[in-house]
């Protein structure tokens, strides 16, 4: 490798996030201008639809400029840093003219190729840290005068981040009281106490480009501006961005293109609740209501594969899978997401119940490796944990059907000719009118709701 590339700059794109996603938001960076960084260390976090996650620098060298602030929403393809790779790298090599930077965790785009010089050009940010770059001088001669930049604070936690958003405050521009100005849960609080932080209004008829900073000139001018009719000064507005747009893109998706169908059953959990007790006390060992059912579904799509299909709407077919991979709806930090069980078809019962502990254990912060959320075949929703009976669940594409779970509630129920009191619940379950008619997804509704009402009838499908 020649001196004169030894001493270029590269620059750290964001790479391809997979899934049809195309951008994600900066939460924070784990490095500074100035700071020398090796291959593989971890130099930024991010959040995408899917999840959470630091992304490796694939080169060595001196951070000399970052291209986006904390908060900002970045595209794939987009630099995220420059590096000025080390002259002191150029002794690095090996005997056989190989470079010790490569790295068997090379991000997708990136490989150990020759570099490219890059243009001297940078882009810099305002702030402390474009301050600290010294490939940018300090005082730029004959400029005009610049208005100070905004404040914009690196929030880390997406709990945090929630947490404002509920208040309607922009975290990002609050003081952070955390190490490095991190915003932190106390810091929302008190803005929310203060009213410092008070919601952004945005009459009706502008766009979000529009909207005026929190804590600004320019909000503290538009408050108090004419609203139009129907608008008062008490509305706000939340842009669709992140995980609510793309839940949002994807169930108009499934409402527009599946000729969608819903039955239900109302069944008896008295003996499934027993059945558990027994379960724990002959084990010593804690098993969920989730997990059982779980383990009905998985036989009941073993009995009827055609529940256990997805619509490649490309090629016209209906893909029945081998595997099941069962996903579990689950409401985070976030928003809803669907981490899935791969493999459950293969599991025992005991193995099925704590892979959906592990699940269900992470969707308290939303933190999902981006495997987890993908390669579903079909899901279980438990919704009776909000309290309610019932509902009709909006299908996951590109799968043919989903199974909803409703509230265990004491009601009067006939057994052998005489009234009493029983603990039932209700199933909810919907599927695509293209992959089959009703008779399959009612024998396979028939077949969960036995099992539920008499566990020991699922012994004969073991």
């Amino acid at each position: 490798m020649s001196a004169d590339l030894n001493t270029g700059t590269r620059e750290f794109i964001l790479p391809d996030l997979g899934e049809g996603l195309t951008e994600a938001e900066l939460i924070s960076w784990k490095v500074e201008i100035g700071d020398e960084v090796h291959v593989d260390q971890m130099v930024v976090e991010v959040e995408s639809a899917k999840s959470v996650v630091e992304l490796p620098c694939p080169y060595a060298g001196r951070i000399v400029s970052l291209h986006a602030n904390a908060g900002d929403t970045v595209s794939a393809g987009q630099a995220l840093l420059s590096v000025a790779e080390a002259s002191a790298s150029a002794g690095a090599e090996s005997a056989d003219g190989s470079s010790d930077e490569s790295s068997g965790a090379n991000l997708i785009g990136y490989g150990t190729s020759e570099p490219k010089t890059r243009s001297a050009k940078k882009r810099s940010f305002g702030g402390k840290r474009a301050a600290a770059a010294p490939a940018v001088p300090a005082v730029v001669p004959d400029a005009p005068p610049q208005p100070p930049a905004e404040q914009v604070s690196p929030v880390s936690s997406p709990l945090v981040r929630k947490l404002a958003k509920d208040h309607g405050i922009s975290a990002k521009h609050l003081a952070g009281s955390g190490p490095g100005g991190v915003v932190t849960r106390a810091d929302v609080l008190a803005a929310v106490e203060s009213g410092s932080g008070a919601a952004v209004h945005v009459p009706s008829g502008t766009s979000p480009a529009d909207q005026p900073h929190v804590g600004t000139e320019r909000g503290a001018a538009s408050a108090g501006a004419p609203s139009p009719v129907g608008q008062t000064d008490r509305d706000t507005r939340t842009p669709i961005t992140g995980l609510r747009k793309v839940v949002s893109e994807r169930l108009t998706k499934s409402r527009q293109e599946i000729p969608e169908a819903t039955i239900w059953l109302d069944v008896d959990a008295t003996e499934l609740l027993n059945t558990k007790r027994a379960l724990e006390a002959r084990t010593g060992e804690k098993y969920s209501l989730l997990s059982l059912v779980a383990r009905f579904v998985v036989a009941g799509l073993k009995k009827y594969p055609i529940i256990n299909s997805s619509i490649d709407t490309a090629a016209g077919e209906i893909v029945t899978h081998g595997d099941v991979n069962l996903g579990l709806a689950a409401q985070t930090p976030r928003g809803l997401m669907v981490p899935v069980v791969h493999g459950a078809s293969e599991m025992s019962l005991r193995q099925l119940r704590d892979s959906v502990s592990e699940t269900v254990g992470k969707a308290a912060s939303g933190k999902f490796d981006p495997s987890e959320l993908s390669g579903g075949t079909f899901t279980l929703n438990n919704y009776g944990v909000f309290g309610v009976d019932g509902s009709a669940p909006i299908i996951n594409l590109p799968e043919v059907a989903m199974l909803g779970l409703g509230r265990i509630k004491d009601r009067p129920w006939v057994v052998d000719g005489e009234l009493t009191v029983r603990k039932v619940m209700y199933l909810s379950f919907v599927f695509d009118h293209r992959a089959c008619d009703g008779q399959e997804p009612s024998e396979f509704l028939t077949f969960v709701a036995d099992c539920i009402e008499n566990p020991i009838s699922l012994l004969p499908e073991l």
